[in-house]
């Protein structure tokens, strides 16, 4: 059995705002998106896998040796739609009541990350707007060590491919045999992807079939492995993706993939 840890996909709406009077603005509403719980519950369907999901706002906020806590606990750390600046700033940083009060320095969370899969663990870098390049360069990936164990070269410009009608998958020859149980020909629409280029020594397991960029690649990084996904596992890029009869069958494989 494989314990993962899963950081992303969450979402907090606070509802429109009212203007009553020029003088009196109302919020109303407030809303919980649960986009990870599809993924969440792909990778927990064979009664194998132990997840723990936690939003974005979490993973930013965990305490010096926290990080350190879950690579040391969790066989596998997936991050979707996680931009680099959680990585990169804590709290404190922006903590006027925190300054003066010794020098505010935390452990490098991108370092932590390199090593960690340098020594072993397994790792999943799924897409999104905040993800590898990301909308205006906001994920950031390709600006931190994080490039060093992605199976895939992320642009140096915004990389979001989106369209309407969507986009499909097809599978490469070095991803027939993780895939090959799986019938491709009714692959919903996913309505964007991250472009990347592939990398040497990375096989590309799956293609967008109409741009052939790659969507779903893996590589080894010292005795760990990476698997990245360039699509969104959640909406709104997934809103189709998640409700195919073969998607818990398709991150099954993934992770098959991953811990082999």
């Amino acid at each position: 059995m494989a314990k993962i840890f899963y950081v992303g996909d969450w979402a907090v709406s606070l509802g429109p705002v009212f203007a009553e009077t020029p003088f009196n603005y109302a919020h109303k509403g407030l809303d919980i998106f649960y986009y990870s719980r599809w993924l969440r519950d792909a990778l927990q369907s064979s009664g194998e896998h132990e997840v723990t999901d936690a939003p974005a706002w979490d993973f930013y906020k965990l305490a010096p040796g926290e990080y350190e806590r879950i690579l040391d606990e969790y066989d596998v750390i997936i991050f979707s739609d996680v931009e680099a600046k959680l990585f990169q700033l804590a709290p404190n940083f922006f903590d006027r009541q925190a300054f003066g009060k010794g020098v505010l320095t935390y452990p490098d969370r991108v370092r932590l990350t390199v090593e960690a899969v340098q020594a072993g663990k397994r790792m999943m870098f799924l897409g999104g707007w905040l993800s590898f390049t990301g909308e205006m360069g906001k994920g950031g990936w390709n600006r931190t060590r994080l490039r060093e164990i992605l199976p895939v070269r992320c642009l140096d410009y915004e990389d979001l491919i989106e369209s309407t009608e969507g986009f499909t998958a097809a599978v490469t020859d070095a991803g027939d045999a993780t895939f090959r149980d799986l019938d491709f020909r009714d692959f919903p629409p996913i309505l964007g992807y991250n472009q990347v280029r592939p990398r040497e020594g990375c096989p590309v397991l799956l293609d967008v079939r109409e741009t052939g960029d790659p969507l779903v690649a893996g590589g080894d990084f010292g005795r760990g492995r990476v698997l990245a996904y360039m699509s969104d596992p959640a909406p709104h890029w997934g809103c189709n993706f998640v409700f195919w009869p073969h998607y818990p069958a398709f991150w099954l494989c993934c992770l098959d993939w991953l811990l082999r």
